[in-house]
């Protein structure tokens, strides 16, 4: 944590500014080791450029469990009838997280001291954040099992008349019975013709013979995120479902097999989407083919077919290619991966083969 902190304070220096405000529950998890989503309320730390020591703002109801995770600097706490930009000291030059702070916190940030200049902190973060080092990989390894195991109960609870919802309740429930409170966003199980929209809302519906089952799903382990998606059979396929999954699985190696060091994202976009666009179903994958994962579950690189940026090692990305006709079926298989300089690492190992219940 130190490094990063200080990562940012010689960039405060070399860009003469007074400091440095990150703001967003991630990025201050990130370089702190404290997560806190604060709802509406502000969290910030600042970082000097003239070597004072770094500084958490936080409500005081937050302040002992910043000390709990390991935070030895100083904590300014604000009750709820302060405003918490009192608590900064004299700053004429300040870089923010523009993509993070509202007009409305940054008008009062302004009111509050009037002579201070913003710019930018947001591409440094980004660029700190790009490539994990081992022990984020082996975070991520952990989320990625959590996500295989979530897929597990989600196949094991499939029975004709199940609904949807209640399939994302016995992975839900199966997962804190093993240690896992936090899902990486809302679960995605979809049946059927539902499925032919990327992001559906599951619903009610029961299962039948037949049916696609679609699951979209991750955990976060220790702070850091996995994104799985497998897609099964009820019963025995049609002939035309066979025909899009196949075409679906080879898109997700042939992606996977793309993301090496110095690819341009993409050609690994392209890698996949040129199968999918063989094979007549072009139109029918309607999305990019994945996105940078980590702290947190969609973070960059984005993995379009417009972006040129060169594939680093370090890199955790994930591959997602899918089809869907709409009124009939979607299929997706996604897989969370590492770049490493001896090919593609991949974290998440629930098998990909047609898998028939």
């Amino acid at each position: 944590m130190q490094t990063r902190l200080q990562q940012l304070e010689t960039f405060a220096q070399q860009q003469n500014l007074d400091a440095v405000l990150v703001t967003s529950t991630a990025n201050v998890f990130y370089l702190t080791g404290f997560y806190c989503d604060p709802k509406e309320r502000f969290l910030g730390l600042l970082l000097f450029s003239d070597g004072r020591k770094p500084m958490i703002i936080c409500p005081n109801m937050e302040m002992n469990l910043a000390r709990a995770a390991g935070w030895a600097h100083d904590i300014n706490g604000y009750d709820d009838t302060e405003n918490p930009f009192d608590k900064f000291p004299t700053l004429t030059s300040l870089a923010i997280e523009e993509e993070h702070v509202t007009v409305a916190r940054l008008r009062k940030l302004t009111n509050t001291h009037r002579n201070i200049e913003t710019t930018s902190i947001d591409n440094e973060l980004l660029g700190m954040r790009l490539q994990k080092n081992e022990e984020e990989i082996e975070l991520l390894q952990k989320a990625a099992h959590y996500a295989d195991r979530a897929v597990e109960l989600g196949v094991a609870a499939l029975k004709e008349g199940v609904t949807e919802l209640e399939i994302i309740q016995a992975i839900e429930s199966g997962l804190k019975q093993e240690g896992i409170s936090k899902m990486s966003f809302d679960p995605v199980v979809l049946f059927g013709k539902n499925a032919a929209d990327p992001h559906g809302s599951p619903g009610t519906t029961p299962l039948k013979r037949g049916d696609a089952v679609l699951m979209d799903l991750g955990v976060y382990y220790e702070g850091y995120a996995s994104d799985i998606t497998r897609t099964v059979f009820f019963g025995e396929p049609s002939k035309e479902h066979q025909e899009v999954y196949d075409t679906v699985l080879a898109a997700n190696v042939a992606g996977i097999n793309a993301c090496v060091v110095d690819a341009p994202i993409q050609d690994t976009d392209d890698a996949a989407r040129s199968l999918i666009t063989q094979a007549g179903y072009g139109e029918y994958f309607t999305h990019r083919l994945g996105h940078g994962l980590g702290i947190e579950v969609h973070e960059e690189p984005s993995m379009h077919g417009k972006n040129s940026q060169l594939l680093q090692e370090g890199m955790a990305l994930t591959v997602e290619p899918g089809i869907y006709l709409l009124e009939d079926i979607g299929v997706r298989i996604e897989d969370d991966i590492i770049v490493t300089n001896n090919g593609p690492l991949v974290l998440t190992q629930y098998p990909k083969n047609l898998q028939i219940v």
